[in-house]
């Protein structure tokens, strides 16, 4: 009897790659702010085009594949740095979302679409859920309440994230067409 196997395209095994990259790239931008001691990265925005444009399990495999580049040392998150310690530090919750950002934005999109008003409420909450962990995570091993927590890693952040957000949203529109183009 012959199993049927699945196999990943190539296409779809690039897309991932070069969404991994991509977000390894944006990490190494940064804004100084004077409202914020951390700096502000774009490494948020190729996660959400990788969301918003790529299937869930593709998604998930891209970030993933961030996440493990960053794991065995390799300096993909910001600042050019790299490992366990700085993975399971205290803001390296905010770098495990992007799993469970790509994962909510790809359901949304997948069962609503693409519209501009949909892409942009998946994208917040996909950046949401990554909030939502990073800052459990930041507080777990900080000590903090959830104020502190807020005052010091989400709001600083909002105005910079709402921009991202219609950003990919729009990219994310743009970029849709001819990307199916390569995929089929």
């Amino acid at each position: 009897m012959k199993t049927a196997s699945r196999s990943i395209p190539t296409v779809q095994l690039v897309l991932c790659a070069l969404f991994a990259v991509l977000t390894a790239v944006c990490a190494q931008v940064n804004i100084v702010t004077p409202i914020s001691l951390v700096p502000v990265s774009l490494s948020l925005l190729p996660v959400l085009l990788c969301g918003g444009l790529l299937e869930v399990r593709y998604a998930l495999l891209s970030m993933g594949c961030y996440l493990l580049m960053g794991l065995i040392g390799l300096p993909v998150f910001s600042g050019f740095s790299g490992g366990a310690a700085r993975l399971f530090g205290v803001t390296g919750g905010y770098i495990v979302g992007y799993l469970p950002c790509v994962l909510c934005i790809g359901l949304v999109v997948r069962r609503w679409g693409r519209g501009p008003a949909v892409l942009c409420a998946a994208m917040a909450a996909g950046v949401l859920s990554c909030y939502a962990l990073g800052t459990v995570w930041f507080m777990a091993l900080q000590h903090v309440p959830l104020m502190a927590a807020l005052g010091s890693c989400v709001l600083p952040f909002l105005p910079f994230d709402a921009v991202k957000i219609a950003l990919a949203a729009f990219l994310t529109r743009r970029l849709e067409a001819p990307l199916q183009r390569f995929i089929r």
